[in-house]
């Protein structure tokens, strides 16, 4: 892992940070121990979302409710970004299976702004797993280096255990599509390349919508860029970043990343103005911001202008990493509707 991540995680870390104070008051909710430490993914307290149990995962915002007409024949597998930010390690390498506070800020931040852009698709099922910490993405020396690989083929081997016992128990040959934000993106194209990429899976694929990490144009071999709004068997990917602006380090990239404008969806109309947008969610998970920014693919990565939300003044970061999804939530929720809709007419 290389340190030019740290600038994207950093964003990320502190508005999860500045943010913390309202999952407090959800901590008393979890108070599953496992002294093993190891994820049992037959119990529902090892899902933060799971269609048997009621979850931050399955709400709607305000504006969306009437209009709310869920898609029970597919399933979508949610791999959640890093939550566990904690600069000092507090739990070591890898986050606790069962830690409350934990928990809770994932339920309440990524499950609920994220997972839920997925709900009315399908069912939807997010394992909790022992994340790697925020700080393996930029070790200092080689022993760290050595000890952040160690935490991040952990987390992945939870994200596989989780993904096996859904598959051997709550799958039954459904339609799948496979989402994941940062952290979440590292371990699902692994989960990809190893159970769909040209294996006899990938006929049940939908789609895969991998936000917030580079998927190199050559890194699987049969699943290839989705070009077309309904195209399915597919993958989406895109990173945000303020227009103008391109990090160094994405600049040095050798390759260039895929890169899916998800407002278009669309490879021939890699440009889309803010009122093409039909809503983006911030702080405020009931109030839809339409026309919220525009979206243009520019060289490996995806250029907006800036938010149009009150109180963008104090919103000065030309790195929009937490925003991926948030920016374009409503897009999200009808193109994974419309690509499930797709799948089922083939």
């Amino acid at each position: 892992m290389k340190p030019k991540w740290q600038a994207v995680f950093f964003v990320f870390a502190l508005l999860l940070v500045s943010c913390s104070s309202k999952y407090h008051q959800f901590v008393s909710n979890y108070t599953f121990t496992n002294p093993s430490g190891t994820p049992d993914y037959s119990n529902p307290d090892y899902w933060a979302a799971h269609p048997d149990k009621k979850d931050p995962s399955d709400s709607i915002p305000l504006p969306l409710r009437e209009s709310y007409h869920p898609d029970s024949s597919v399933d979508v597998f949610f791999v959640y970004p890093t939550t566990y930010t904690d600069k000092q390690k507090a739990l070591g390498w890898n986050a606790a299976i069962d830690n409350a506070a934990l928990n809770a800020k994932t339920d309440y931040s990524t499950i609920l702004y994220q997972a839920s852009a997925f709900n009315e698709a399908g069912r939807v099922y997010a394992p909790r797993y022992r994340q790697a910490n925020l700080y393996c993405y930029f070790p200092k020396t080689q022993s760290d280096t050595i000890q952040a690989l160690a935490a991040f083929e952990l987390a992945y081997e939870d994200v596989k255990a989780a993904f096996l016992y859904y598959m051997q128990n709550n799958n039954k040959g459904r339609p799948i599509i496979i989402a994941s934000h940062s952290q979440g993106t590292t371990h699902t194209k692994r989960l990809l390349k190893e159970f769909f990429d040209g294996k006899a899976l990938q006929k049940q694929l939908v789609a895969a919508y991998l936000a917030g990490m580079p998927v190199e144009p050559d890194f699987f071999t049969s699943i290839k860029p989705c070009i077309t709004p309904e195209q399915t068997g597919c993958l989406c990917s895109w990173r945000t970043f303020r227009e103008g602006y391109t990090p160094d380090y994405i600049i040095s990239e050798k390759d260039t990343a895929i890169v899916t404008n998800p407002l278009t969806w669309d490879k021939s109309k890699p440009v889309a103005e803010r009122s093409a947008n039909p809503g983006g969610l911030l702080l405020n998970f009931n109030k839809l911001i339409k026309g919220v920014t525009n979206a243009k693919v520019n060289s490996g990565v995806l250029w907006t202008e800036k938010p149009h939300f009150f109180g963008n003044l104090l919103y000065t970061t030309k790195n929009y990493h937490v925003a991926d999804i948030n920016l374009f939530y409503k897009s999200i929720r009808d193109n994974a509707k419309l690509r499930g809709a797709s799948f089922q007419k083939k």
